[in-house]
Formats: C-alpha cells, structure tokens, sequence
C-alpha cells in the first residue's frame, strides 16, 4: 500500500521501503508524466510535411504574384497566356473548390524574374480577363 507524500505535487511512496514499486507524479497544471520508453513527438502526426518548414526560413524572391477578379470561366492557361505578354510564366494556377472544382476566383502567378514580376503588376493590373477586371499584387 502506498501514502500520499503531501503538497501541491503528488507522489506515491511505497509505505514499505523494502517493496520495488514504481510510483507514478504529476503536478498542478501538468499531465501525467510517463515513464514509457516511446515519447511522443512534438509534431502531430496529421501535420504535412510541406508545412514543417517554418514559414519565416523561406524567402519569397519576389516572382509570385498573387491575382484576383478572375472569372469562372479562366483555366490556368488562360492565365498562362495573359501573362506571358510581360515575361515568362514558370507556373500559374486558378484556385479550385475542391469539392465542386468550380474557380474560387483568385489565383497564382510565377514569372521568371522578379522584373518580369513587377512589369505584370505595372501592366497587367487592372486589365481585363474574360470579361473581368483583375488585380495582380505580389504574394
């Protein structure tokens, strides 16, 4: 049989020293301590990998461009196409519903250089994609 020790922290003590009992602690406003050899990780298991990076390591060049006001109507080469009139597109992406697949009405634009970048926000903003005014600002 065990006694409490007393105090704000709880510990069990075996009440006959010559036992080999394993006692269990824990004190105010934390959980239980296990002694187990597998300690859990810091990191949830459910987390992306993608988002372990933390965000202020990474540095955004400044070739991304972040567009809205498009039109359900645009795919993603139509973006492409708009614009690569102010420099090369290494990528451009219209946001998804996921579940309707139906345009969100924004999406993202990466150019070549952070020149050709700056002369789409100077150009291209403001101008009109099927039928709708965008706005193209840096990510």
């Amino acid at each position: 049989m065990c006694k409490p020790k007393g105090g704000l922290a709880h510990e069990l003590e075996p009440i006959q020293p010559d036992l080999k009992v394993f006692h269990m602690s824990y004190s105010r406003g934390s959980r239980y301590e296990s002694r187990s050899p597998y300690r859990r990780s810091s990191h949830s298991r459910y987390r992306s990998g993608s988002r372990s990076v933390d965000s202020s390591d990474v540095e955004n060049p400044g070739n991304n461009l972040y567009v809205t006001g498009l039109s359900a109507r645009v795919t993603d080469r139509d973006l492409e196409k708009h614009f690569s009139a102010e420099g090369e597109v290494t990528d451009a992406s219209v946001v998804l519903d996921p579940w309707t697949r139906e345009s969100r009405g924004f999406g993202f634009v990466t150019m070549a250089t952070v020149k050709e970048a700056d002369c789409c926000i100077k150009y291209l903003d403001r101008s009109v994609l099927e039928g709708r005014v965008i706005t193209v600002e840096k990510v």
